[in-house]
């Protein structure tokens, strides 16, 4: 039996032609392929096989990892109205096929890519490749009746975050992806790699991988915690780094760096990552990154009776998240000299003392 050997009333072969590469059950049928036809083509030897529950792949051989990540879409993906007969557009669920025209997805799909295999896709340098995964991830909505099979192993989660498109298929923001991914990984050098990297990579910020892993509950896997305790403390690093560019990249007046604050022969005020003493203007990032949720909200409640103590005494305080500094430094800077200038109209701030920190 060859390749191109008419089993049904139109032909076979014009279905593996290069266009596509995998077609579900469904789709086969909507070609006047019976299931009878698809199950003789998928036999050992035969020019086709099912790589998945319902999804086919149209030549021998072992797929493509660009092949694997489309089945495992195919296979999570409802199934919708099928293509025509006539080669009409692909289910709005199928992502573009390996090799072939653009096919579209839906605008929010209900299943993809994540895990490992979406940080690899993502870029990440410690991500291991495609091909030495040996299943893919896929993020599915909980109440999917799904099972993980073969090269599919399926992720469920109460509501599905907004997919990000890399190469033309769905894939899970870095945040959501990171937690998937720690989820079945017990090496800690790999965790710690792949945290390293989602934020000196400039993929995510720290708060928001730490939102994803405390929603995951791996918080309370100590080689996940020290690895956070590490992410935390690369974060911080960087947006210092961003915020020394910001004001010398935007003229704004040198401020004196990481000090603490007290009152004269009283108590410490606390730190503060920038100071300007002449407008009593106190600059402090944003980067709480507390990895026990009583811990964040003990942390936020002494923070807030801190900025309102120094307030009291006439300092701005002024918070900048990593994230925006980042991304729109300019914007930031505006806020900054907005406060500076500000100072002119108010009344003269305490006297405090400026310590290094």
């Amino acid at each position: 039996m060859t390749h191109d050997t008419p089993l049904s009333p139109r032909p076979l072969h014009h279905l593996a032609d290069g266009r596509r590469r995998l077609m579900t059950a469904a789709q086969l049928r909507a070609h006047g392929v019976s299931a009878a036809e698809t199950d003789r083509q998928c036999r050992p030897g035969g020019p086709w096989q099912q790589l998945l529950p319902n999804v086919v792949l149209l030549h021998a051989g072992p797929p493509t990892s660009e092949e694997r990540l489309h089945a495992v879409l195919l296979y999570a993906a409802r199934e919708r109205t099928p293509a025509a007969v006539s080669g009409g557009p692909a289910p709005a669920s199928v992502p573009r096929q390996p090799g072939g025209q653009q096919q579209p997805f839906a605008t929010d799909p209900e299943a993809m890519i994540t895990g490992l295999a979406a940080l690899t896709l993502h870029g990440f340098s410690a991500a291991p490749s495609l091909p030495s995964l040996d299943a893919l991830d896929v993020l599915v909505p909980r109440l999917r009746r799904l099972r993980s099979t073969g090269c599919a192993r399926v992720v469920r989660t109460a509501a599905l975050p907004t997919a990000v498109r890399v190469t033309g298929l769905p894939v899970a923001p870095v945040a959501r992806a990171l937690a998937d991914a720690v989820a079945g990984l017990t090496d800690p050098g790999v965790v710690h790699r792949l945290l390293t990297e989602a934020v000196r990579g400039g993929h995510c910020d720290p708060a928001a991988v730490v939102r994803e892993l405390n929603r995951a509950r791996l918080l309370g896997r100590p080689h996940v915690v020290d690895a956070v305790d590490s992410l935390v403390a690369e974060g911080r690093a960087l947006a210092e780094e961003h915020l020394y560019r910001m004001v010398r990249e935007h003229a704004l007046p040198e401020p004196v760096w990481n000090v603490d604050l007290r009152l004269p022969g009283g108590p410490g005020l606390g730190g503060v990552d920038a100071f300007w003493p002449e407008q009593a203007v106190a600059l402090e990032l944003d980067t709480r990154g507390a990895h026990r949720r009583q811990e964040d909200d003990a942390a936020r409640a002494e923070q807030a009776r801190r900025r309102e103590h120094l307030e009291r005494l006439g300092i701005t305080v002024v918070r900048l998240a990593p994230r925006k500094l980042r991304a729109s430094p300019e914007h930031q800077a505006a806020v900054v000299r907005t406060a500076l200038m500000a100072a002119e109209d108010r009344e003269p701030a305490a006297y405090v003392v400026v310590l290094p920190r």
